[in-house]
């Protein structure tokens, strides 16, 4: 785990040797082939020291500092526990893997659109069962690409050795796991926060939709951020929104729309850290690209993520942590491992939750420089980069498992949200006089007006 923590360290450009050495108290790990509990809690951890480092500038030390292992694996799966309640399934009735003439083919169908490309190309089809019966007329390459070509999202299952020797593969591994680039300064501004919420008084507009991206919102709100998240006009993620809005505001604009263009233009100018995981291609396609946004902000943080990475074939493909464990080997290592007839993912969406604790660490580092020098600054990340630091970490033999959870691991409180009251797992990083808390429970999309508070 430390090595993975050094290798998150690094990448950030994080003083290890000024900074409080992190344990990692608790035993037991999630079932895989890959360390999928030491991913979480140096990902995890590699947000703390970005905290701790913002505090060390600050001339506040940072005090101890540990993750749980087992609460942060925990949160890698979810951190909500509805009571008397349940949010809708996570997956649409088609989405999954299917076997094809010479493989294994997953399709994503969870948005409409994807759905219904995916029904272009194989047909009409009413149920899995019709689905499975489809596919299995296909070659697995040939049914990814067409799907891809109709806009929707597939992954055929490859080893990792032909994902190694894959175009998209080779171009992933020549890229760093956090690209970071710094624009001219624009002047010193002075520190909000405090120890309690190092954040405090940092505006952040919330791009993002499924998961990385609300997991790394997520966190800056824990630290204290005001983060306002805009989704367009009817997106939904019924399944998800419980567990990721916790202390944000939604709201909504359309951005083909030219009053909301400009109530947009307002909010990139006012923001701090702007947190975007839209496709390589797509922001710029609605006039929102780089240059622009540094023209309405000189001195912006600017994180973006995607899915296949930045350079390569693949840099403007659609894709989730599902398709990317398809493309890059991690599954069929796992069918493997299992000695299994189909796929074996990983036992949690690890690339997204992973992803997301390194953008909000890269934000808080934007943060940090920009108080120092005034200077904007851009990182980016992706869940196959993501991908790669996992695998290069290497296969394992699986340690004890987790202890069960208990009511002793759920924080007294109750999360009074729309759809219920919950509570939320205790929080898995413990940063002295630095404690993960929300001003605001998680809430649903929309329900706030497109401002900041």
């Amino acid at each position: 785990m430390s090595e993975l923590l050094a290798t998150f360290a690094q990448a950030l450009q994080l003083p290890l040797e000024r900074l409080p050495a992190t344990s990692f108290p608790g035993m037991g790990a999630l079932p895989s082939t890959f360390a999928v509990s030491d991913l979480a809690s140096a990902s995890i951890g590699a947000a703390g020291l970005a905290v701790a480092d913002l505090l060390r500038q600050q001339g506040v030390p940072a005090g101890s500092l540990s993750v749980d292992r087992r609460l942060a694996s925990f949160w890698f799966a979810s951190s909500l526990r509805p009571m008397g309640w349940a949010p809708p399934p996570p997956w649409d009735p088609i989405a999954g893997d299917y076997a094809t003439r010479d493989g294994w083919i997953r399709l994503h169908t969870n948005a409409p659109h994807h759905r219904a490309a995916a029904l272009q190309v194989l047909g009409p089809c009413e149920d899995r069962d019709s689905v499975a019966k489809a596919v299995s007329q296909w070659d697995a390459e040939a049914l990814e690409r067409a799907v891809v070509e109709a806009n929707g999202c597939a992954a055929q299952m490859l080893q990792l050795a032909q994902w190694a020797g894959h175009a998209q593969g080779q171009a992933v591994a020549g890229e760093p796991l956090v690209q970071l680039e710094q624009f001219d300064a624009q002047g010193v501004q002075g520190w909000r926060g405090s120890r309690a919420q190092p954040l405090a008084g940092i505006k952040v507009l919330d791009l993002t939709r499924i998961l990385a991206g609300p997991v790394a919102t997520r966190f800056l709100a824990a630290m204290g951020a005001d983060v306002l998240r805009i989704d367009p006009p009817g997106w939904e993620e019924p399944s998800l929104a419980p567990e990721v809005t916790l202390g944000k505001r939604c709201a909504r604009l359309d951005l083909h729309d030219s009053l909301d263009r400009i109530s947009f233009e307002r909010l990139l100018a006012q923001a701090d850290i702007f947190v975007h995981g839209y496709r390589a291609d797509a922001l710029e396609r609605l006039g929102f690209g780089a240059e622009r946004v540094r023209q309405l902000n000189p001195g912006l943080i600017d994180i973006s993520l995607n899915a296949y990475g930045w350079t390569g074939p693949w840099r403007n493909r659609r894709g989730f942590d599902s398709l990317v464990q398809m493309s890059t080997g991690i599954a069929a290592a796992g069918q493997q491992w299992r000695q299994a007839d189909k796929p074996v993912p990983l036992p949690v969406q690890a690339l997204d939750m992973a992803t997301g604790y390194l953008a909000a660490a890269a934000a808080i580092n934007g943060l940090r420089e920009r108080l120092a020098s005034g200077r904007g600054s851009a990182a980016r990340l992706s869940l196959a980069r993501t991908a790669k630091a996992l695998i290069d970490h290497g296969q394992v033999t699986t340690d004890l498992p987790l202890a069960a959870e208990t009511g002793a691991d759920l924080a007294s409180q109750i999360e009074h949200t729309p759809w219920g009251p919950a509570q939320r797992l205790t929080p898995p990083l413990a940063l002295a006089g630095t404690p993960m808390q929300w001003a605001c429970p998680a809430g649903q999309l929309g329900a706030s007006p497109a401002s900041f508070s």
